[in-house]
């Protein structure tokens, strides 16, 4: 979004600006509009004209239309004349006009404060561009809290949130809006607050807080009496959560009881949750032919999940051939355009269980490539620990085999370049955010070759566990 530059007192002076060596008459002619009529708005005898009027007038002058728009801002009083104007500024995706005309309405002498926050409410939820959103749910959130106008204060910041949780660089942020919406679960509907829950739920799952995960989704379900899908899928994240708790007679337990409920989502999934319980407690004969069989029945959203379990079995028993087989024929069945946190995790485990596996098979410069896609990968969702694990391995492999670093660096910098080219994409707000977590990225990448290069003979991260996901809830 743009922003403007320079305010003029009135719109007279605005068009005295402009009109130049052009006469009323001249002006009147080009606009159809009175010269009496522009001689009393330039002169100031009108002090609020009409849009109507005056847009046309400056439209002959070629003047700005932020420019001109900001002056009506500043100048006007009138509640059906800021809400206009406040219009306009959204079509124009100005963000300082904006904000202006948003602080003007509020603050308009003809307002009643809880019924022009409603309808600025919904002006919000009619907006398309995600950043207007934001701003205008941001601006009502400011207002309401000074003035204890929770109603509004809870909505507005329940909607933030569920736009901030779709960027997934930014969940952890996004979470913590999340938690604070929880404190004004008495003012949202109750379909906001199960919606609330389930979405905190999901949060929850994909970063690790699985006890959190539990914790939100039995809530959501305590609170929805109803039949569907997403209870569903929230069951789904429920089971997975006692899985990667090392709870797995829990997991049985609740894999049973929302069987018994007639949950389809757990259902269809029965097979593939008991095959990764097998796998866990180290009954690889039983567990292998099961999640073999899962993984062709998988589909192409979840396939991945499936895959690294299975990968994770075979590494279990070390059946190289197995995983030779894996890693050269699934990266074509992977939904690459899936695009959420838990698939960009998975993505980064594959590729690092591949980079592993390339380097242990001799094949160092494959190895190498591969861990650089794991750690583009883990760099989409944040998730620094992985990457420091991802970048000591690596550091570890160079050290093993005498190589110098100086290409990798390169390679990594060009990975850095791939991750920006596909934020730059998105809208501005966020890119600042996104430039700090990058470059901190960077530096984790950076301490973990110096890590490395000291201590490379200790294996620095081996002790720390891959996550492994069992399927995506959300997808």
């Amino acid at each position: 979004m743009s922003s403007t530059i320079g305010t003029y007192t009135t719109i007279g002076d605005l068009i005295k600006k402009y009109r130049g060596g052009l006469s009323w008459g001249e002006l009147s002619k080009l606009t159809g509009i009175e010269k009496s009529i522009i001689r009393k708005i330039e002169n100031g005898d009108t002090k609020r004209p009409e849009l109507k009027t005056i847009i046309p007038i400056f439209k002959a002058l070629n003047a700005p239309r932020e420019e001109v728009i900001e002056t009506c801002i500043m100048t006007e009083n009138r509640l059906s004349v800021l809400r206009e104007l406040l219009a306009e500024a959204i079509r124009l995706l100005n963000a300082n006009l904006i904000e202006k005309a948003t602080v003007r309405l509020l603050e308009c002498p003809q307002a009643k404060s809880e019924e022009t926050v409603e309808e600025l409410y919904h002006t919000a939820l009619s907006v398309q561009d995600t950043d207007v959103k934001c701003l205008l749910f941001n601006n009502i959130v400011q207002y309401c809290r000074l003035r204890g106008i929770q109603p509004y204060t809870a909505k507005a910041l329940y909607q933030k949130y569920r736009i901030d949780r779709t960027e997934v660089s930014q969940l952890e942020e996004a979470y913590r809006l999340g938690k604070e919406v929880l404190y004004y679960t008495d003012f949202l509907s109750q379909e906001e607050k199960i919606t609330l829950y389930y979405l905190m739920a999901y949060d929850a799952h994909d970063m690790e807080k699985y006890e959190e995960c539990i914790a939100y989704g039995k809530t959501g379900h305590a609170e929805d009496p109803t039949n569907n899908e997403v209870k569903e899928r929230v069951a789904l994240a429920i089971c997975n959560s006692y899985f990667h708790l090392g709870r797995y007679d829990e997991m049985e337990e609740h894999i049973q009881q929302y069987e018994s409920l007639g949950y389809e989502f757990i259902k269809v999934r029965s097979k593939y949750l008991r095959a990764i319980i097998l796998s866990k407690k180290g009954y690889y004969n039983e567990a292998i032919p099961l999640l073999r069989e899962c993984v062709t029945e998988a589909t192409k959203n979840n396939r991945i999940h499936r895959v690294n379990q299975l990968l994770e079995a075979l590494l279990g028993i070390n059946d190289t051939d197995s995983i030779q087989q894996i890693i050269d024929t699934e990266e074509k069945h992977f939904a690459f355009d899936f695009q959420n946190t838990y698939t960009f995790s998975e993505l980064g485990k594959f590729f690092r269980y591949k980079g592993s596996f390339l380097v242990s098979r001799g094949l160092f410069d494959e190895g190498m490539e591969a861990y650089l896609q794991s750690i583009m990968y883990f760099g989409k969702i944040n998730d620094r620990d992985k990457i420091l694990s991802c970048a000591v391995e690596i550091n570890k492999h160079h050290c093993e085999f005498g190589k110098e670093h100086l290409g990798l660096l390169k390679r990594l910098n060009e990975v850095y370049n791939i991750v920006n080219i596909n934020r730059r994409k998105r809208k501005g707000c966020k890119m600042k955010k996104f430039f700090h977590i990058f470059s901190s990225v960077t530096l984790v990448i950076a301490c973990a070759f110096f890590i490395g290069s000291i201590d490379a003979g200790k294996n620095v991260g081996k002790d720390k566990p891959v996550v492994v996901y069992t399927d995506n809830p959300q997808g």
